[in-house]
């Protein structure tokens, strides 16, 4: 649109600010929490992990390499990455440079590459070449932080030892209302006081497909949000709503996006 010309009707004119959340719009009670999770429940009722993996040890590596990258591009190159390194054993042997092109597109490859060789040298070493299946024992591996290990438990094997903390989650966290926090520990923290544990792994897969089909980063879709009524909008400015929508008959099928995904809260060290 040119300078020149006015906007459209209808159009929707926001600006996102910093997540500083005053206390009149934050809704953090467990009640809020609860009724968040329960719609998002009712949205994405096949809410699953979007990386590709047939095993514990696939998963870590993939949840590793989504660090500031997009599933569909850790998927893209996951498919290569297995088949040349299928295991711990080959993993921990890998050309430190044959693996960086390998992994080259999904970004800061060479600190990714060492921590995939580190990480599964360490479970050479320490776990005759198994993942471990305790949050304790997984962030002591290379690569591994507690979002990772997260993920591995929660979607790899069903166990509930926290909530994974993404860029998506933290966005809606923030926005919802659901926390006042910026840090994912403490967004992890105030999710877990305020939902049932029954609910820790399936919130985070929801809330990323949201993020990803209706609340983007740079433009949410609030006009046609099926949350906008218990939603206080913390962080979007001046929205224009074209109508507040009706209850959908079906559930919203997610869409993909180019934002950084599950690993995006691991630390990445050079």
């Amino acid at each position: 649109m040119k300078k020149s010309e006015s906007p459209q009707k209808n159009t929707i004119d926001l600006q996102i600010k910093s997540p500083a959340i005053p206390s009149s719009a934050f809704r953090g009670s467990a009640r809020h929490s609860r009724l968040v999770c329960a719609e998002l429940a009712r949205l994405y009722p096949d809410s699953t992990c979007a990386l590709n993996y047939r095993d514990l040890f696939e998963l870590i590596v993939a949840t590793i390499l989504s660090a500031q990258c997009t599933d569909k591009r850790v998927n893209i190159v996951t498919k290569s990455l297995f088949e040349r390194y299928p295991s711990a054993a080959t993993l921990a042997a890998a050309d430190p440079a044959e693996l960086e092109r390998i992994i080259f597109s999904t970004g800061f490859y060479k600190a990714k590459a060492k921590n995939l060789i580190s990480m599964a040298q360490g479970l050479m070493d320490h776990h005759q070449g198994q993942v471990p299946e305790t949050l304790e024992s997984l962030t002591k591996l290379a690569g591994v932080g507690r979002k990772t290990a997260n993920v591995v438990l929660g979607v790899g094997r069903g166990i509930t030892s926290g909530i994974v903390v993404d860029t998506h989650v933290t966005r809606l966290s923030q926005r919802l209302g659901l926390t006042r926090q910026s840090s994912a520990v403490a967004i992890e923290r105030d999710l877990v006081k305020a939902l049932p544990k029954a609910d820790w792994v399936l919130i985070s897969l929801r809330m990323i497909d949201h993020g990803r089909a209706v609340c983007k980063a740079g433009r949410p879709a609030c006009s046609r949000c099926e949350l906008v009524r218990i939603c206080p909008r913390i962080g979007v400015e001046n929205l224009a709503l074209k109508s507040i929508p009706k209850r959908a008959s079906k559930p919203l099928a997610s869409k993909s996006a180019d934002e950084p995904d599950l690993g995006s809260h691991d630390v990445i060290k050079p």
